[in-house]
């Protein structure tokens, strides 16, 4: 299986370095495309193998996968210069926030399956939750698709109408989820903690509490049932932050944007 990235940035960039890192395809069946030749060169100093170039139209002739990976202003010009390459044997998938399958489907040639990828800049160290909807698309491929991602992270296939909020709760959610971070660690220098050490301390317990729902699949609730004594810490903590409105901060900052 050949692949194709049209962009090296933040996204593109990340995207190559966990196909490579997961040895989901061999290095020489890997294109990037990038006008910054110093983002390839980045690259191919990682992976000697990968081919590299700055236009797309060639590589994408002759790959199975296109990836899209540019801000969402360069979807429709980028797009449009490689539309009469995209046919009904390729699968063409795109990663830029706002961009609907309807804005596509007026710059793409003829129908093709045809993916939106939300991710989150965790895919840089293969820990991104990714949002997919597919378009045109059967079993096998949506497949291929959500296996490509699940190298990265967790991937989940879901309705485009969703994908809005995809993007609230996942892709802008992992800045909620570091300011709640940076709050924390804020709160534990006041108790005497140096920043290193307290950044370490609440990332871990994050990663901990996390990795209590994923694994036990149980409700946030009863994991703080487990924590909270009566007249204890926890609960007297727990009672503050509701009391300046923490959960409803949260909702409303998740359904901003809606």
């Amino acid at each position: 299986m050949k692949v194709t990235i049209i962009g090296a940035g933040n996204i593109g960039g990340a995207v190559a370095r966990g196909l490579m890192a997961a040895k989901t395809i061999a290095q020489n069946d890997l294109t990037v495309v990038d006008l910054d030749e110093s983002k390839l060169n980045e690259l191919k100093s990682e992976y000697s193998s990968i081919n590299t170039a700055k236009d797309g139209h060639d590589a994408a002739s002759k790959s199975d996968v296109v990836i899209l990976a540019v801000k969402p202003w360069l979807v429709e010009p980028v797009l449009s210069g490689i539309a009469d390459v995209l046919t009904k044997d390729k699968i063409f998938a795109c990663i830029a926030a706002g961009i609907d399958f309807a804005f596509l489907n007026k710059i793409l040639k003829e129908p093709l399956a045809a993916f939106r990828v939300m991710p989150n800049t965790a895919m840089s160290i293969g820990e991104s939750m990714t949002l997919i909807s597919s378009q045109n698309a059967d079993a096998e491929q949506e497949k291929l698709i959500v296996d490509m991602f699940n190298d990265m992270g967790k991937a989940v296939l879901i309705p485009e109408s969703m994908m809005g909020p995809a993007t609230s709760v996942a892709s802008c959610g992992i800045a909620y989820a570091l300011r709640y971070l940076h709050a924390s660690a804020e709160g534990a220098v006041e108790l005497g903690f140096r920043a290193d050490e307290a950044y370490q301390i609440v990332a871990q317990t994050m990663i901990g509490a996390a990795q209590l729902i994923l694994k036990n699949h149980s409700h946030p609730e009863v994991e703080i049932d487990k924590v909270c004594t009566p007249g204890g810490w926890t609960i007297k903590g727990l009672n503050e932050m509701e009391a300046y409105g923490f959960t409803d901060a949260v909702i409303k900052g998740i359904k901003k944007n809606k």
